[in-house]
């Protein structure tokens, strides 16, 4: 069957995204066939894009998708022709459909739209991953979020808030800091005007914050440290400026501010089947009951996406972005 998809031959800028024909063929044992009705996009994609994240070259990208399964290999028994899923782990998500591995998709409720479904699994379990599982934030902890504008962020204000946590959250621009207010943070630093580390000790009155959720990298890495409280966390999970410098834990600060790290990979804590389905549940439950509301900020042509990176890049976007095929 020929489809149309986005694939790349080499790696650089979003010029390097082709829209092509390509043919898909029947699922193998282990697989479905999903036709793509919603695709999100993922600083990940970039990543892979720019051979920051390698990947075997040429190859399709994206990672994360929801559609309605077309076709079931064989071996497969808990999934069926016609069933709605939403899916993350299989690179080429950037295409009208796609084979991929039955263990990695996840039945959408009845209630939960496929674009709902596409734009929150793998952000949405980052989230839950972050705040339950790694900075296990309660009521009263005071937490970093940098980048808070992004989909990530936007929702983390939201789930850190519904367990009763006080969220700074630092965005590039007035208007995005308003974002950030609106999601749940308590407060907002615009990071083109003010210093973090100075406004999070003006908040905290000197004492740091808890845990810092880190999706940028090398650029913030000195700045987390700064805003940390003793026996602190940082929960790196990305590196959207680059990688976190070599750190060498018996230099002196580390030693005396007992400080701990993390570098937090969604794809470890939904390695299991059973921990997948757990973090997507708890998602799904999150979003049903209103705790967590989830806006669509941008819908792109998948034929687009090369637009859709350039104006990620540009930093023109905040919140969820999303391809429709």
């Amino acid at each position: 069957m020929e489809i149309k998809s986005i694939q790349i031959e080499k790696t650089g800028g979003p010029s390097v995204m082709k829209w092509k024909t390509i043919t898909l063929s029947k699922p193998r044992k282990g697989e479905v066939s999903v036709r793509h009705t919603a695709i999100g996009f993922n600083f990940i994609d970039i990543n892979h894009r720019t051979g920051r994240y390698p990947l075997d070259l040429p190859t399709g990208i994206g990672s994360e998708a929801a559609g309605v399964i077309e076709a079931v290999g064989r071996g497969v028994r808990d999934l069926k022709v016609g069933q709605r899923v939403v899916y993350i782990g299989a690179v080429g998500t950037y295409s009208e459909a796609q084979n991929v591995p039955a263990a990695i998709c996840v039945p959408i409720p009845r209630d939960i739209s496929d674009e709902i479904a596409a734009a929150t699994h793998l952000k949405g379990m980052t989230t839950e991953m972050l705040v339950e599982r790694v900075g296990e934030v309660k009521k009263g902890d005071i937490v970093l979020m940098h980048s808070a504008a992004g989909g990530v962020g936007l929702l983390l204000c939201q789930w850190a808030k519904a367990r009763g946590g006080i969220v700074i959250g630092t965005a590039s621009s007035t208007v995005k800091c308003k974002e950030i207010i609106r999601a749940g943070a308590r407060h907002a630093i615009d990071t083109s005007k003010k210093d973090v580390a100075k406004e999070v000790a003006k908040i905290t009155k000197g004492q740091g914050v808890g845990v810092v959720f880190d999706p940028v990298g090398k650029d913030t890495y000195e700045t987390s440290l700064a805003c940390l409280k003793d026996r602190g966390l940082l929960a790196s999970f990305g590196g959207a400026s680059g990688p976190v410098p070599d750190v060498n834990l018996n230099e002196l600060r580390y030693m005396a501010r007992a400080w701990k790290l993390t570098r937090a990979s969604l794809f470890n804590y939904t390695a299991s089947r059973e921990d997948l389905l757990y973090s997507s549940k708890r998602v799904f439950s999150m979003i049903r009951t209103g705790k967590v509301k989830v806006k669509v900020g941008q819908r792109y042509p998948l034929k687009d996406a090369a637009k859709l990176h350039r104006d990620v890049e540009s930093r023109k976007l905040s919140g969820i972005s999303m391809l429709a095929p």
